[in-house]
């Protein structure tokens, strides 16, 4: 990326604050969706023009936070609060990983249906009517269940234990990768074929597809935590997922090998809408995720500037 004018001035500025820094690489963590890819890219591109040197390391979601608590990894840029909350909490207790804040985007992750199912199963979006029109979203390969597309497995998210709690007659399917399951969307959107999946936001596409999430019983911790709350008394997560910020997280060392840099991490914010015309651009646009950053940056020169600021 050229912002030579600019990058030049920041690294100068940086350089005597820097000098007490360790010039050992920042790892920051990749997952496999684009959104994370661009907000990881534009956290470490942003630390480059401080002068850092960056690594980027492929990571799976919940499997980071033991290369995080031994400092083997070092940045993970978005743990969402639907999916990642309890991970997140689990390795924050432990002393070795610290909550560096939130990103500034609010996630929802939830099942979502198109529109034109609510003719083929009235009473939708409320969760109940599914009990009685399951086999309106069934396929050949779930028949006469119905088919739930999940995300990649890695993303967690407590569907299967949904289903049983619930009592749905739905099984749970899942993609194998981000763009494969929004790749099913689109094929099953263009036909008006049957189809429930899991849809996140921030991200283009419920603003792309007409559609609604599915209103599940209000979430609680007690109920993914104790089988004797909600409608189930014999079961855990007889709720919705739910939502909140998408948050920072680094390994406890950060801040002292790297003060400077933890402060640009907890300083860096960014919107759903922001995040959402990026993600368009590498899914839809046939951006590169680094075509996309570079982009954001030069027409945002003052915002990211300010995360670097001493």
């Amino acid at each position: 990326m050229k912002f030579l004018s600019f990058a030049a001035a920041a690294v100068m500025a940086a350089t005597p604050v820097l000098a007490q820094e360790s010039t050992d690489p920042i790892k920051l963590t990749l997952h496999d969706w684009s959104g994370q890819l661009i907000t990881t890219t534009l956290m470490g591109e942003v630390l480059k023009e401080a002068g850092y040197n960056v690594e980027y390391v492929q990571a799976d979601y919940i499997a980071q936070f033991a290369g995080l608590k031994t400092g083997d990894l070092h940045v993970a840029m978005e743990i969402w609060e639907t999916t990642g909350r309890e991970a997140m909490d689990e390795a924050t207790a432990s002393g070795n990983v610290v909550n560096q804040g939130e990103t500034g985007m609010i996630a929802i992750e939830e099942w979502w249906y198109p529109a034109y199912m609510e003719e083929r199963c009235p009473g939708l979006p409320n969760w109940e009517a599914l009990k009685d029109c399951a086999d309106a979203f069934s396929t050949a390969e779930t028949a006469p269940m119905g088919r739930y597309l999940g995300g990649p497995v890695t993303w967690g998210g407590f569907d299967e234990e949904r289903v049983e709690a619930l009592g749905l007659d739905f099984e749970v399917i899942h993609a194998g990768t981000d763009a494969a399951l929004f790749a099913e969307l689109e094929s099953a959107y263009q036909r008006q074929d049957p189809i429930m999946l899991w849809i996140y936001s921030p991200h283009w596409a419920p603003a792309k597809y007409d559609g609604k999430f599915v209103k599940f019983p209000e979430y609680s911790s007690e109920c993914y935590a104790d089988a004797s709350v909600g409608i189930n008394p014999d079961a855990a997560y007889d709720c919705g997922k739910p939502t909140g910020p998408i948050w920072k997280v680094s390994w406890a060392g950060l801040d002292d090998k790297w003060p400077n840099a933890g402060k640009a991490i907890r300083n860096f914010d960014i919107d759903n809408a922001a995040m959402g015309a990026m993600v368009a651009d590498v899914d839809l646009n046939g951006k590169s995720v680094d075509e996309t950053v570079a982009a954001w940056m030069a027409d945002n020169k003052d915002v990211w500037s300010s995360w670097i600021a001493n």
